[in-house]
């Protein structure tokens, strides 16, 4: 019995011990604590990041016919050509021309027209001073189309190469311009000749076009590329 005091006194005294030792410690590690305060570093706070938000006129047929033009037309990234031709359209729009024109109305507020003298594809000021106007307002879209065609004068073959050089013009001088890195990747470019989607003359009087001093009708007004931002996710 003596034996079972003794180490019960023992072991009581080791439990005093080591709790005198842990509050000593826990005192220590308070003063510490009011002595070198830690500052805990608030979360860094992110830019913040505005919202995309499709235009209104970005309809699943509009996205659609985009989505092939991005794929046909060498914006998608698979394939080194570039631009697409009146038959391409054809092929990937499956629609009339009437549609096809519908299509960019919405545009109006974004897209200009440049027009060209006959037998011409060459810019002039005001139409260079329209592309860097147009390119400037991207406003976060992802794609800039210029859709060039020929008025009905002259064969077919002919106004088909005109277009395409005139919509050959309008990237060379946004290239220029720019001086961007893979401009041809985020540059659409379609060139209708004069056998594809034809404008009607009421877009001399709706759309932003140069020569506005000059006059305009339906030989005009397809005379002409059409630029714009596009914008719509895909």
């Amino acid at each position: 019995m003596k034996m079972a005091h003794v180490v019960a006194s023992l072991s009581g005294v080791a439990l005093l011990g080591s709790a005198m030792v842990f509050v000593e410690h826990d005192v220590r590690a308070a003063k510490h604590r009011l002595d070198e305060p830690t500052v805990t570093p608030e979360p860094a706070q992110q830019a913040a990041v505005a919202d995309y938000t499709e235009a209104s006129y970005c309809t699943p047929q509009f996205k659609s016919v985009l989505a092939r033009v991005v794929d046909a037309c060498g914006l998608s990234g698979q394939e080194a050509r570039r631009g697409c031709e009146p038959v391409d359209v054809k092929t990937f729009a499956s629609i009339t021309d009437e549609d096809f024109n519908a299509l960019f109305d919405p545009l109006v507020k974004r897209g200009a027209i440049l027009l060209f003298d006959d037998n011409s594809d060459k810019l002039d000021d005001d139409a260079k001073k329209l592309i860097a106007d147009s390119w400037d307002d991207r406003k976060g879209a992802h794609y800039f189309f210029i859709v060039s065609r020929a008025s009905k004068t002259g064969g077919a073959d002919y106004n088909r190469a005109l277009s395409q050089r005139r919509a050959n013009s309008v990237f060379l001088e946004l290239e220029g311009q720019t001086k961007e890195e893979g401009l041809e990747k985020k540059v659409g470019m379609l060139w209708l000749g004069s056998e594809y989607a034809q404008l009607s003359k009421d877009y001399c009087g709706t759309w932003k076009h140069t020569h506005p001093s000059k006059p305009c009708n339906a030989e005009a007004i397809n005379r002409s590329s059409f630029i714009s931002w596009v914008d719509c996710r895909l």
